[in-house]
């Protein structure tokens, strides 16, 4: 079904990018010298930052918001794999949790051993959770989700994709709107007088 594949293909963007994120931080952490047994406490809290937005990111994907559920409501062959998911959600934040202790709340030097060890960990728990959504999860749903779920599924997606863009958009309006350029223009020339001693007002401004 078209439906089914254009929205597995969207999935699939999601799952590119995650991969993405976490090689690049992989690539970060050991890029850091490794001849030295400690790391820089803000280098590291770094670090731990984007760890959790990619984590983050992972946890609010559109998979769990629209292709979980409604995979759940068309079957229960999934009830297993689903729990095995989770449970690797689970070691991820475990992970993460433990790489933030790591760091405390001082300013200390962060012992680099356990902290990349950590991050590791949490990193190989999330790319695990990938590869067993493209390779078992998503042939289950192609299998067991019905033509109208997906088209259900794939409207949610546009209407989720649009929702961000009128959010992203709806600031920069503002801005325009609060400062149009206009009277902007206007105040500069004024000031500009003022500042050479000439203290003439435009006609216009001084209308009330």
């Amino acid at each position: 079904m078209l439906t089914s594949t254009y929205t597995l293909v969207a999935l699939s963007v999601e799952q590119t990018t995650a991969r993405s994120a976490l090689q690049s931080l992989l690539d970060d952490l050991y890029a850091l010298p490794g001849d030295f047994a400690t790391l820089a406490a803000g280098r590291a809290a770094q670090l731990c930052g984007a760890l959790r937005r990619i984590y983050d990111d992972c946890h609010w994907r559109k998979l769990d918001k629209f292709l979980v559920p409604a995979l759940r409501r068309c079957t229960e062959a999934a009830d297993g794999l689903l729990r095995e998911l989770e449970q690797l959600s689970m070691h991820a934040a475990e992970a993460m949790a433990a790489a933030e202790a790591c760091i405390g709340a001082g300013a200390r030097a962060v012992q680099r051993a356990p902290f990349q060890a950590a991050v590791e960990r949490c990193v190989a728990a999330l790319r695990h959770r990938l590869e067993r959504e493209e390779h078992e999860l998503f042939p289950l749903a192609r299998s067991r989700v019905g033509r109208d779920a997906w088209f259900a599924i794939a409207n949610q997606m546009l209407a989720h994709d649009a929702y961000a863009q009128e959010r992203r958009t709806a600031p920069r309006q503002r801005r325009s709107a609060i400062d149009p350029p206009g009277p902007a223009l206007g105040r500069n020339l004024e000031d500009r007088r003022l500042e050479h001693g000439d203290d003439r007002r435009q006609p216009a401004l001084l209308m009330h």
